[in-house]
C-alpha cells in the first residue's frame, strides 16, 4: 500500500496511468504533454498554446508531434475535439458531454453546465448510421 502511494505522488504517475489506462506507450512527449494537460484541472487548448506552454516548461517538442499527440489523445478517448471554425480546433480534457461558450474577442472555450442545453427535434440520422453525439458552440461577444 505505501508503494503505491509513493508511485501516486511521483511526478507523471498520474499521466502515466491514464496513458497506461488506454493502451498508448509513454513516451517522453507524450509524459511531458500529458502531464501539462491533465494535472491542473478541464482546460481548452489548441495545439500551439500547449506548444507555447511546453516549451516555457522545458519539454523539448516540435509543433507536429503537439498535434499528433492531442490527436492520439482524442483517439484514445483522453481528449474530446471541439472545432470552433476550420481555422480553430480546440481540445478539450473534460470529455463528458457537454457544450460550449466561444468568446470570440478573446478567442476562449467555456463550458456550458451540463444538463443547461435541451435538444430535441433533430432530424432522423441517415440510413445505416447513429448520431453519436451534438456539439453545440454558442459564439458570444463582449457588450463593450
Amino acid at each position: 500500500m505505501e508503494e503505491n502511494m509513493d508511485q501516486l505522488d511521483r511526478p507523471y504517475s498520474q499521466t502515466l496511468a491514464r496513458l497506461r489506462d488506454v493502451g498508448l506507450r509513454p513516451t517522453r512527449q507524450r509524459l511531458a504533454l500529458g502531464r501539462l494537460l491533465f494535472d491542473g484541472g478541464d482546460r481548452h487548448v489548441t495545439a500551439e498554446s500547449l506548444h507555447e506552454q511546453a516549451m516555457g516548461a522545458g519539454a523539448s517538442v516540435s509543433l507536429a508531434t503537439v498535434y499528433n499527440t492531442l490527436h492520439q489523445f482524442t483517439e484514445a478517448g483522453l481528449l474530446r475535439e471541439v472545432v470552433v471554425d476550420s481555422a480553430r480546433t480546440y481540445f478539450d480534457t473534460n470529455v463528458s458531454d457537454h457544450h460550449h461558450f466561444f468568446h470570440e474577442d478573446q478567442g476562449a472555450l467555456e463550458d456550458i453546465v451540463s444538463g443547461a442545453i435541451e435538444v430535441s427535434g433533430l432530424p432522423q440520422a441517415p440510413e445505416g448510421t447513429n448520431v453519436s453525439r451534438v456539439d453545440i458552440v454558442i459564439r458570444v461577444r463582449s457588450d463593450k
